[in-house]
């Protein structure tokens, strides 16, 4: 996402949930959503009835997890805001999310018990927005890892480039659009979805980067066979 938009959000009312194997949009990016389930059908409907906005949860545990029923979810999730939605003939929607904010689970509720889908009361977790001189180091620090060195060979380093370049992009949204283009291990994505701080971010933004430069200078050497999973040169 280039540019941040003021969206209010009601931290005083239940919000429907939509939970996923993994993270699904950080605040300040934009994914698209296929929502085929008939209840997380019905759940995009109230949602555009209302403001349009869904809390984005993960499944707790690891390995296979069985989504029938109501498992349980980890304690943070990313308010995100339907920005775009198109409908199909069979009633699944295409949906166009941005994620706004961390915010912490506090418990689930049964205000609505007609529905279908899981509703959660939720608190803010962190400041959105308020963070830009914590990071002054980001832009030039991420400049250099990805305009020389291993990094540069990712696939999507010239593009998050172009961004780190715009003066008009404010550090926070960088350092979002970084962790979210560039890293791709879930566990890693969910500590950057659960930590408040954005300084304690850019830290793990900034670790995570320098291991996978070592990584990939490590493939380099001996062959393309090994170079690190998920990843594939310009």
């Amino acid at each position: 996402m280039e540019e941040s938009i003021s969206i209010q959000v009601n931290f005083g009312r239940p919000m429907p949930m939509f939970p996923f194997r993994s993270v699904a949009v950080l605040p300040q990016q934009i994914a698209p959503i296929p929502v085929v389930e008939p209840r997380y059908q019905q759940l995009v409907s109230s949602a555009l009835d209302g403001a349009g906005q869904i809390a984005l949860a993960t499944y707790a545990g690891s390995g296979e997890i069985d989504v029938v029923g109501d498992p349980p979810v980890r304690k943070a999730a990313c308010i995100a805001q339907i920005v775009q939605h198109e409908r199909q003939p069979d009633g699944h929607y295409i949906l166009l999310l941005q994620g706004i904010c961390r915010a912490g689970i506090i418990e689930e509720t049964t205000e609505y018990e007609g529905n279908n889908y899981r509703t959660v009361m939720l608190e803010p977790l962190g400041l959105p927005f308020n963070d830009d001189e914590q990071l002054a180091e980001v832009r030039d620090a991420l400049d250099l890892m990805l305009c020389e060195g291993p990094l540069s060979k990712m696939a999507a380093a010239s593009w998050v480039l172009e961004r780190v370049r715009n003066d008009a992009i404010p550090p926070s949204a960088l350092l979002e659009l970084a962790s979210f283009t560039l890293l791709t291990d879930d566990s890693i994505r969910y500590r950057l979805l659960a930590e408040p701080d954005a300084t304690a971010r850019w830290g793990i933004v900034e670790y995570e980067l320098h291991r996978l430069g070592r990584l990939i200078r490590m493939a380099e050497r001996q062959g393309a066979r090994d170079w690190p999973k998920g990843l594939s040169w310009n």
